[in-house]
């Protein structure tokens, strides 16, 4: 007769694990902890004994510089093994915060009024936010910028190739925008732009978004990117115009006189000025041909003159 093993909730198993660092990264932490300590430890040490030299036995000196260089090698170590854990308590930091100062200011409501204080206050700091419009836009805009952090974390980790110790960029902050949400993200060595250009329609549907874009945020750093979440076309709302009330709703349409646009110029309808250009040389007392332009602007051809010249006037 089968056993059956106990199951919680929703079929999953009751000696599942929740992996919080997956293995990888856990493996290159390991390593770059040890070549930190290493580093520091041989540096820090050498750098110290070359000083306690001058002033002490080199012997002695050797033991000053190593009791120097170890707790720092140590402290180098600390820092780099939990950089996996302080990364992640990066990304929930902001949760982390105002869980921490709901919890605080509840217990201080709590023992300083009444049942009955405590839940007017409550419910007005609940209700009220959420009945003014302009309150509750700016919340739901804070709240979807928190939770485009942890969708982009998401793509990062998911369908997005990153480095060969797999560790993920580093989404540094959100803000609103009136379209959605911008992000700044500081890329790790394994990622460039065009990775993530091609990848845009992918994150916009993690994001739970219409579109995408990403541009540089540095003009001195490729690895310092913008990332534009959009989720709505501001453009093409509909604008109130106080031209509406100056029409009369009752006038009909065929009565209405169309407002007619100049598209140019009829240039051959202009009227010319003529030009008379004056005689060099000594005057015969005879008028000069006028001389007109065309109404296109073209040049005017030389008009022909009738009237010989004198000669005996130039002898």
């Amino acid at each position: 007769m089968s056993k059956s093993s106990p199951r919680r909730s929703f079929g999953r198993k009751s000696g599942g694990t929740i992996t919080v660092i997956e293995a990888r990264v856990h493996r290159s932490s390991a390593r770059n902890a040890r070549l930190a300590f290493i580093l520091t430890a041989v540096i820090v040490g050498l750098l110290s004994a070359v000083v306690a030299a001058s002033y002490i036995h080199p012997i002695l000196a050797v033991f000053v510089g190593a009791l120097i260089g170890v707790p720092l090698g140590g402290l180098a170590w600390l820092l780099v093994r939990i950089w996996p854990v302080l990364r992640l308590l990066w990304w929930w930091t902001p949760e982390i915060g105002i869980t921490t100062l709901l919890g605080v200011c509840w217990v201080q409501l709590v023992n300083h009024t009444s049942t009955p204080v405590t839940l007017l206050v409550v419910a007005l700091v609940v209700g009220v936010p959420a009945a003014v419009p302009v309150s509750r836009r700016f919340l739901v805009a804070w709240t979807w910028c928190l939770i485009v952090r942890h969708r982009l974390r998401v793509c990062f980790a998911q369908f997005i190739i990153a480095n060969q110790s797999g560790s993920l960029p580093l989404i540094l902050w959100a803000k609103p925008t009136p379209v959605g949400e911008r992000v700044w993200v500081y890329l790790r060595p394994g990622l460039s732009l065009a990775d993530l250009e091609g990848r845009l329609d992918r994150i916009a549907v993690a994001c739970h978004a219409s579109t995408a874009l990403i541009e540089r945020a540095s003009d001195r750093n490729a690895a310092y990117l913008r990332f534009d979440i959009k989720r709505r076309e501001v453009l093409t709302a509909q604008v109130g115009s106080p031209l509406v009330d100056v029409i009369d709703p009752d006038t009909p349409a065929t009565e209405r006189i169309p407002a007619t646009v100049p598209t140019a110029l009829d240039l051959p309808d202009i009227d010319v000025p003529t030009v008379t250009l004056p005689t060099q040389g000594k005057p015969t007392g005879k008028k000069p041909p006028a001389t007109t332009s065309s109404a296109n602007g073209s040049k005017p051809t030389a008009a022909s003159s009738t009237d010989a010249d004198d000669v005996s006037d130039w002898i």
